[in-house]
């Protein structure tokens, strides 16, 4: 059961609108967004909701992407949730925009965030919502990432970011131990 939802981004306005903050856009197309109830803690900003009838965390760590980790961690030790029971949200490299999908465990990518979340925590055993930005084609990558969405992206960033929510919402209870491939990955645009 999921207990947390972290979703990963960068502080600040002019990171706002980058496809590495593409977690926090998302979280904003959740049906129940306009309700929520924002905090400042944990070095974050956090929210309690529910979900499928459940008590659920969300997390906006404010540490920046590198140090995701300490947010995360500092709630999920306060309210004793184990690694299993957390779901990151997070752009992601290895699929191509237009993608999203859930994944158990499994390797960093090269992605920051997670590396930082994974030495928190001290294991790569959590779950993991991923939204597709595609590989760029050039080699900076950091670049890349912290910039912006091209106008075509942009313009299929609404279709894609309410129903990547719809999606996440209406899976959050799923058993990520028998995960159906078909949520593994799913073609929105």
């Amino acid at each position: 059961m999921i207990k947390l939802i972290a979703a990963l981004g960068n502080p600040g306005p002019e990171y706002q609108a980058s496809r590495h903050n593409a977690a926090w856009q998302l979280v904003e197309y959740f049906s129940f967004f306009e309700d929520l109830n924002w905090q400042k803690k944990f070095n974050g900003e956090f929210t309690e909701a529910r979900l499928g009838g459940e008590k659920v965390f969300i997390i906006l760590p404010l540490t920046f992407m590198n140090r995701s980790g300490k947010s995360v961690s500092a709630l999920s030790k306060f309210y004793k949730i184990e690694p299993d029971e957390i779901l990151v949200v997070h752009d992601d490299l290895e699929l191509d925009f237009g993608l999203v999908g859930f994944k158990q465990g499994g390797g960093l990518g090269g992605h920051n965030g997670l590396r930082s979340i994974t030495s928190a925590l001290g294991t790569k055993d959590f779950n993991r919502f991923r939204i597709g930005i595609s590989r760029p084609e050039h080699k900076d990558v950091t670049s890349y990432v912290l910039g912006s969405f091209s106008q075509e992206e942009q313009k299929e960033l609404p279709l894609l970011f309410e129903s990547g929510a719809d999606i996440l919402e209406e899976n959050i209870g799923i058993d990520f131990d028998e995960l159906d491939m078909k949520i593994r990955k799913i073609r929105i645009l």
